[in-house]
């Protein structure tokens, strides 16, 4: 019975995996939230997100703010996304076609947005986006708007049927 769910399996067998899915599955998508601020970062060199946010408690707040929504899509996306109780132990913690379309919905959406974004920044030439560097709450507001972006398109893939 450890390797395999299904309808012989007992409750507490089958909860503790699910937790324990909940726990990969999370610490996957808060790397991908790291590595979605470090594009950031990489994308707007202009505008200096990591410093600015510290400089005032507003900015702060915005962030960890974002933080906990971007976290709270994810484990929402992660305990309600399907999983396929007669599986592997190895599949039930670890869909590989989910992570796939994680990783793959993760990148178009990213680079969808990055398009749209100097779209919207070129066609908009009264309203200079770089100018959010002037001001670190300005600058935090911006951080929790991507954390937000962020974990509603985790929360998209994890969910999503396949």
């Amino acid at each position: 019975m450890i390797g395999e769910m299904g309808p012989a399996a007992s409750w507490s067998y089958i909860m503790a995996v699910w937790a324990l899915r909940i726990v990969v599955m999370a610490l996957i998508c808060a790397v991908l939230g790291w590595l979605g601020l470090r594009v950031l970062d990489a994308l707007t060199p202009a505008i200096r997100e990591r410093e600015r946010i510290g400089e005032h408690p507003v900015s702060i707040g915005l962030f960890i703010a974002g933080f906990f929504i971007f976290a709270g899509l994810v484990i929402h996306g992660v305990a309600t996304a399907p999983i396929a109780i007669t599986s592997s132990l190895w599949s039930s913690l670890i869909d590989w076609r989910r992570l796939c379309l994680l990783g793959v919905s993760y990148l178009v959406a990213l680079l969808l947005t990055v398009g749209l974004f100097n779209l919207v920044d070129r066609l908009t030439p009264t309203i200079p986006f770089k100018r959010v560097e002037e001001s670190p709450v300005a600058v935090g507001i911006y951080v929790f708007g991507y954390y937000v972006f962020n974990g509603l398109i985790i929360h998209a893939a994890l969910t999503a049927s396949l």
